[in-house]
């Protein structure tokens, strides 16, 4: 997308998301429409699966405490700040302790208590310098970075105003990441090539 000098534009609203055509992504960052192509396929891929492995210990019990509402792709509008709503995470968790039921709307107003982002070439600038920094004045407790392309997971905490790195973990290992750390994770099948 080319920027419009800033004398020159307006500000986005909803409305223009829902104009988009439906093989785009649209997102309000930094006061500013960002639309970018769907995903591609290692990128979906990488998110289906590791959705799919949460979702059944922690959102249905299978195997694991249950417990949450795990969700691909929710829109999330927190009022927190206009210039970053709606922001479309590729996953997120809400602990159904906080969130009893799902909303009735097509959006969360709810803050997450987790988000994951699938790092792409595209995206990954906006989901670490704008996303990353939204989630946390949201107050989102665990934010998981996942680059499918290098084969990374990275795990970072809500402390205080900002993010504190866990830790990263790199290829076909086992791991346990919170929040989620009661199942052991295969980072292997995020990465099938």
């Amino acid at each position: 997308m080319r920027p419009v000098p800033a004398g020159q534009r307006r500000r986005p609203t909803y409305a223009d998301i829902e104009a988009l055509p439906d093989n785009v992504v649209g997102e309000i960052i930094a006061g500013e429409l960002i639309v970018n192509p769907r995903p591609a396929p290692r990128h979906t891929h990488a998110a289906s699966v590791l959705g799919g492995v949460i979702v059944g210990p922690f959102g249905r019990g299978a195997g694991g405490p249950g417990g949450w509402w795990i969700e691909d792709e929710p829109e999330l509008r927190l009022g927190v700040d206009p210039d970053y709503e709606p922001l479309v995470p590729d996953l997120a968790g809400w602990r159904r302790e906080r969130m009893p039921s799902l909303p009735t709307t097509a959006w969360f107003d709810a803050t997450p208590d987790w988000v994951c982002e699938v790092l792409s070439p595209s995206t990954a600038a906006l989901d670490r310098a704008e996303k990353m920094p939204f989630y946390a004045r949201a107050r989102v407790a665990h934010a998981w970075l996942v680059d499918p392309i290098l084969a990374t997971l990275e795990i970072y905490r809500l402390d205080g105003e900002g993010w504190r790195m866990v830790k990263t973990h790199r290829g076909d290992i086992k791991v346990r990441a919170e929040p989620f750390d009661a199942l052991e994770i295969d980072l292997a099948w995020l990465w099938e090539r």
